[in-house]
């Protein structure tokens, strides 16, 4: 004896779906810049330094003189040597005086005279050491200046944007089906 079957043949629904994606630009235009720069005020006030060289004493040294210093020390010069010989005169008279002492005072001053000191001689350095002065004053700088700030001015510009909606379509692509048999 044959039993009697049921078989079921299924089919599952399939769904289907196409799409189109969307699309999004985004364009940024450059922003408009602009930027001034003011000069800054700057003020310099400088006080030149100050040399100072005298080398009057150098010159003085080398016996390099002007004529108004020359006759100057001539006339000091001739008039020590003026009161040297009066001096001498004046002491060589008072020895006169003496001369009924019975010392031979003419013969004392004959051989002075005749028989001077030798002259000192000595040797030196032309110009002496330290003979030119040198003064210096420094200089002075004063500098202000003042400064400005940029002058700046941006103009922003808004995105473009565009934009394209996606879209999805759905479908069924498979229906659902379910088929049965009876078997003898």
């Amino acid at each position: 004896m044959q039993i009697p079957q049921i078989r079921m043949e299924s089919q599952f629904a399939k769904i289907g779906m196409d799409t189109v994606p969307d699309r999004q630009s985004i364009q940024q235009p450059n922003a408009d810049l602009h930027i001034e720069q003011p000069l800054a005020d700057m003020k310099m006030r400088t006080i030149p330094g100050r040399l100072t060289i005298d080398q009057t004493q150098a010159w003085e040294d080398m016996d390099i003189k002007g004529i108004f210093q020359r006759v100057k020390e001539n006339a000091a010069r001739g008039k020590q040597k003026l009161m040297e010989g009066i001096a001498r005169v004046s002491r060589e008279g008072d020895e006169m005086l003496d001369i009924h002492s019975g010392r031979n005072i003419l013969v004392e001053q004959a051989k002075r005279k005749a028989n001077r000191q030798p002259v000192d001689t000595n040797i030196t350095w032309v110009p002496s050491p330290f003979s030119v002065k040198i003064h210096y004053e420094p200089g002075k700088t004063d500098i202000q200046f003042q400064t400005r700030k940029p002058i700046i001015d941006a103009r922003e510009r808004k995105p473009i944007i565009s934009y394209t909606p996606g879209d999805v379509n759905i479908y069924v692509r498979q229906h659902n089906n379910l088929k049965i048999d009876f078997v003898k």
